[in-house]
């Protein structure tokens, strides 16, 4: 597979969406840079790239800001940087009146806090190029109301939020800023007894992941700034 000279910097790489991303983008002759939290998950991707395909991989939490940009400096700043794809991202499926406060900043610091911090990272780099391209994986929390999801709701609602701004902002960089919000993906952020009883009804992530990469190769003047995946017979 030949080289595509493109750096994809891919957030929450370990497992579901982000590990078939990877893969995928791989497999199509991207340079990835696959980072997650944990490091043993990671080494897993070598075992289902292609031969010729390769992955550098990162431990790396993004609830760290210092780490974030330590990364960025060491392994992009000479390189460049082509495409973030925000993806790492944690929850809790409890009740306001159960959930903890350690456990709503958790969640507040990984899924908002936590893609912040690598967009700063990255955005001198793609003015300085005059190009790129930001995805953030979102979610239909954004637009529906889900019960026992409300930490998770709020971190995904704030995100929309600053990258909305921030695609208006940065339009005259040429940089594409691209919100995806899918609805159930089969990953093992649920529970076993629930991918057992609804997985014929939830998305593949290896569907997403190519929902992902053919957004990103769109060419010429048009972006898809904003789309909603959803299993065809809709939410659960």
């Amino acid at each position: 597979m030949p080289r595509i000279k493109e750096n994809i910097w891919l957030t929450g790489a370990s497992s579901g969406i982000g590990k078939s991303t990877a893969i995928l983008f791989s497999n199509s002759g991207y340079n990835v840079f696959a980072t997650a939290r944990r490091e043993e998950k990671l080494s897993e991707l070598l075992n289902e790239i292609k031969e010729g395909s390769f992955i550098h991989q990162y431990s790396l939490d993004v609830c760290l800001k210092e780490e974030v940009f330590s990364f960025v400096e060491k392994n992009l700043a000479v390189s460049g940087i082509d495409c973030l794809i925000n993806n790492a991202g944690i929850t809790s499926f409890r009740g306001v009146e159960h959930i903890s406060v350690e456990d709503i900043e958790k969640i507040i610091e990984t899924n908002l806090l936590g893609a912040i911090y690598t967009i700063k990272a990255v955005l001198p780099l793609m003015i300085k190029q005059n190009r790129g391209t930001i995805i953030n994986i979102l979610s239909v929390v954004t637009e529906k109301v889900f019960t026992r999801s409300s930490a998770y709701s709020a971190s995904k609602a704030g995100l929309k939020a600053f990258t909305q701004v921030l695609r208006e902002e940065v339009r005259k960089y040429n940089i594409r800023v691209i919100n995806v919000y899918p609805a159930t993906t089969n990953t093992d952020i649920w529970s076993d007894d629930v991918r057992s009883k609804y997985a014929e009804r939830m998305m593949k992530a290896s569907d997403v992941a190519e929902s992902l990469l053919s957004i990103y190769k769109q060419t010429g003047n048009i972006v898809t700034e904003e789309i909603v995946l959803k299993p065809i017979l809709g939410d659960l």
